[in-house]
């Protein structure tokens, strides 16, 4: 009856978008919008943010990551890894129950097995499931009937056998992918577990009406506690609404009815920002910001395949003259509020331990220098250079801009090619783009994430390597890094691997972004990580 109650509350709530700071008779509900919308609730298909945030809530893995990046304990307890990095044998909790809801109402508890693991990873390589998560698997060993070697010893210990090292493979382990779901759950849906899902999560399925609204509530079995004993969460729900307009969504916010807000858009940034990146003094007590690195790198690709003889873009020299010739920091206090730190220090962003710009180098504004490399290239001045062509949405259309300005007083003529996003990735993809924007966000706390866009044996169609570069010595550093078990020698070899990139230049690095939220002020416990993972276990509202 109680829990009646509260969802009564929670839609009520929902659908007038006020709340008050108890949201009636004491119920604490933690309210943030989508307006990317929330297309599957199915963590097999958890490949964007909007997706992993509902399924952070709902859903557990055998491993977690911290706000620190370090790998930490969740379903399993405590694990093992075989001396030879092949066998990875995990030691499951015996307390973790799946969720008693409305779509599938247990009879008894329904404890967490190994063999739950089993099902849900073997799920995840199935092709009639066509998750896009199947490549976190690609090294895990099969049999002679392709089947992987995903193993339950017994109820509570579950095994992994590997194919061949992977240091970075437990970071992978931490993916949304991952989690935990119940066989008769999902077969009694199929397709449509999507909406009617069913996981471990500090937070449970209540309703979703699509476009609209999404309720998830307190699971009141969560087996996590703090450091006092108190059981997580702290919050009795959580509230998603999809408003598409995003001034629309400010002015939700600071009228209140939202408690959370990630990221800033143009259209209020100069609102609540300084133009140095500090909070707007005019909120300082009625809004908090939080901000930290962010492991995402916006970047400008060259397109290093070999054709054109006549591509100026081949020529080294030409490219880094391009990197020397624009002002990062300008950039980022006129045209971000510096919202992001300005990508002067490799291609690893900010936050990963192997950024280190006094190792890797890097590009800081240096017009002389860009000068020099134009001459030395035959083009003086700029005198003989082709226009050159850079394909980016319109989302990105300012900074390049910004940088068409600047390159101009060198002699370079840098022209928009402005396009829809999904046609520029699909044309990157293909080879079809000289010169393209791009960002690449951490997939794992590992920099393999990253120096695999760039190792030749990850050439599209099969990879991720749109630059097509290629460099035997960087491939010899890459292969050496993932046959490396310790994690201080494998950094080194990344930091190597990154000076190598900095000086081929086959990217214009533009800057590192930052995770940036706002909450209302009687928030607290929210935090902020390097992947911007919103995790709401232990947010209290006063």
């Amino acid at each position: 009856m109680k829990n009646l109650v509260l969802i009564i509350l929670v839609v009520a709530v929902v659908l007038t978008g006020c709340k008050s700071k108890y949201d009636h008779e004491g119920k604490k509900i933690f309210h943030y919008n989508q307006s990317e919308g929330i297309q599957t609730l199915d963590p097999a298909f958890a490949s964007g943010q909007t997706v992993m945030w509902p399924c952070n809530q709902l859903y557990n893995g055998l491993v977690d990551m911290d706000d620190s990046l370090r790998i930490v304990p969740s379903i399993a307890k405590r694990w093992t890894i075989s001396p030879d990095g092949l066998s990875y044998t995990f030691y499951l909790r015996d307390d973790v129950t799946f969720h008693n809801t409305e779509a599938y109402p247990f009879k008894t508890p329904r404890k967490v097995t190994a063999q739950d693991f089993v099902y849900s990873f073997s799920r995840i390589l199935d092709p009639d499931v066509a998750s896009p998560g199947a490549w976190i698997f690609q090294k895990v060993k099969r049999d002679k009937d392709g089947k992987p070697a995903f193993k339950a010893l017994n109820d509570t210990t579950f095994q992994i056998q590997l194919a061949e090292v992977f240091p970075p493979f437990l970071g992978i382990l931490t993916m949304k992918y991952c989690s935990v779901v119940p066989k008769e759950v999902v077969e009694r849906y199929g397709k449509d577990f999507r909406k009617n899902p069913v996981g471990t999560g500090p937070f449970q399925f209540q309703l979703w009406q699509e476009g609209v609204k999404l309720v998830l509530r307190k699971n009141p079995d969560y087996f996590e506690r703090d450091e006092q004993g108190n059981r997580l969460p702290y919050i009795d729900a959580v509230a998603i609404s999809f408003i598409v307009d995003k001034q629309s969504v400010f002015m939700e916010f600071m009228k209140g009815s939202l408690d959370f807000m990630s990221g800033v858009e143009a259209c209020y940034k100069d609102a609540l920002l300084t133009k140095e990146g500090t909070l707007n003094p005019e909120y300082k007590d009625k809004i908090k910001m939080l901000t930290g690195p962010y492991l995402n790198t916006e970047y400008l690709g060259f397109m290093l395949k070999p054709g054109d003889k006549k591509n100026p873009l081949l020529d080294k020299r030409v490219r880094q003259a391009i990197n020397y010739g624009f002002d990062r920091e300008k950039m980022m206090k006129y045209l971000r509020n510096n919202v992001g730190y300005p990508g002067t220090g490799g291609f690893v962003p900010r936050g990963m331990p192997s950024h280190d710009p006094a190792r890797t180098g890097g590009y800081a504004y240096d017009p002389a220098k860009a000068a020099r490399l134009l001459e030395e290239a035959g083009y003086p001045g700029g005198k003989g250079l082709p226009p050159i062509s850079v394909a980016v949405s319109a989302s990105y259309a300012d900074l390049v801009q910004y940088m068409q300005h600047e390159l101009s007083q060198l002699g370079i003529d840098l022209r928009l090619d402005v396009m829809q996003g999904a046609q520029q990735r699909e044309m990157m993809r293909s080879y079809q783009l000289s010169f393209f924007r791009g960002s690449w966000i951490c997939d794992y706390p590992d920099a393999e994430n990253y120096m695999a866009l760039f190792y030749s044996k990850n050439l599209q169609p099969a990879g991720s390597n749109y630059t097509h570069y290629v460099n035997p010595a960087f491939d010899k550093l890459y292969e050496a890094s993932q046959r490396c078990s310790d994690e201080a020698q494998r950094n080194d070899y990344y930091t190597r691997m990154d000076a190598m990139l900095m000086a081929d230049a086959p990217v214009v690095v533009l800057y590192y972004d930052k995770v940036i939220r706002f909450t209302q002020a009687n928030i607290s416990g929210l935090g902020t990580n390097p992947v911007n993972m919103l995790d709401l276990r232990r947010v209290k509202i006063d």
